[in-house]
């Protein structure tokens, strides 16, 4: 027992232990909460979309001397706008729209990177610097998970009703459209908050896994909302840990967590698992 409490509490014992935790759990629970959305909408690629979109507005910060917050929130919003030009004005439907816009952002991206003298700093962002955030860094992460904690408990009802039947919520006197542009919003300020965890190559799991394993694990959309935070918490938690231990990347590690939560939930979940549709598969077969 007394081991287990030592394992525990040593990495707490560091400073950057602590930033890191603090940072990875904020992001962890902001990530789930619109995880849940993302799943029912059908929007999975599109946060891997704005994930890698971000990545000009990122360099352009570090060139200006910002912080990577303002330039990925602006090219966030900007290539989800551009996406939604591109399908509304041509033949080329969503899908297409989304790899074009995110790739060719995320090359205008690295050509960026390749003309700038000092590339530590952005390889952090590609890649995430959990264990280096600065005072400032965390004072960003916490604002912007209060207005996107704050924006979801307000609208809430409006945004689970649009995800479920935007025909119904139109009906009702809701505004689809503008849902759909505030959960974009959402999706782009949440994305900035995962950078600093994952980086932006791994953020795409941090807005996917939560939702999608609990939604294996449940037909009610509260609860959902519940287990995804409850999954994602103790990714977080754990992935710290290991990376401590075992001198990983902390942003790897924390995804790994996910993925392998979500790989118990696909095998075993008591209704909606692989292994539970195979055994009422032989039930019936047998009756």
């Amino acid at each position: 027992m007394s081991a287990l409490v030592e394992w525990f509490a040593l990495p707490l014992q560091f400073d950057f232990m602590q930033r890191a935790l603090l940072v990875s759990l904020v992001a962890g629970v902001v990530c789930a909460l619109l995880s849940c959305w993302m799943t029912l909408t059908g929007w999975s690629l599109l946060g891997d979309a704005v994930s890698h979109a971000v990545l000009p507005g990122v360099v352009l910060s570090y060139l200006l001397g910002l912080p990577f917050a303002v330039g990925a929130l602006v090219f966030g919003a900007g290539s989800v706008a551009l996406i939604g030009a591109v399908n509304r004005t041509s033949r080329v439907k969503e899908d297409a729209a989304i790899g074009i816009v995110f790739t060719a952002m995320f090359g205008i991206g690295v050509v960026l990177i390749s003309r700038v003298p000092s590339e530590t700093d952005l390889m952090h962002i590609l890649f995430g610097n959990v264990l280096g955030v600065s005072d400032s860094e965390i004072l960003q992460i916490l604002a912007m998970a209060a207005l996107v904690v704050t924006v979801v408990a307000v609208k809430h009802r409006d945004l689970t009703l649009y995800a479920f039947d935007p025909v119904h919520a139109h009906a009702i006197g809701l505004r689809p459209r503008r849902l759909e542009a505030l959960l974009l919003a959402l999706l782009s300020v949440t994305v900035v908050i995962a950078l600093q965890a994952v980086g932006i190559i791994l953020v795409v799991a941090m807005v996917v896994i939560p939702g999608a394993t609990a939604y294996l694990l449940t037909d009610r959309f509260e609860r959902m909302l519940l287990i995804a935070v409850a999954v994602s918490v103790t990714a977080s938690v754990l992935g710290t840990y290991v990376s401590f231990y075992a001198d990983v990347a902390t942003g790897g590690a924390v995804v790994v967590a996910q993925a392998c939560g979500f790989a118990l939930a696909y095998l075993g979940a008591p209704r909606h698992g692989v292994l539970a549709r195979r055994l009422r598969r032989r039930t019936v077969a047998a009756g």
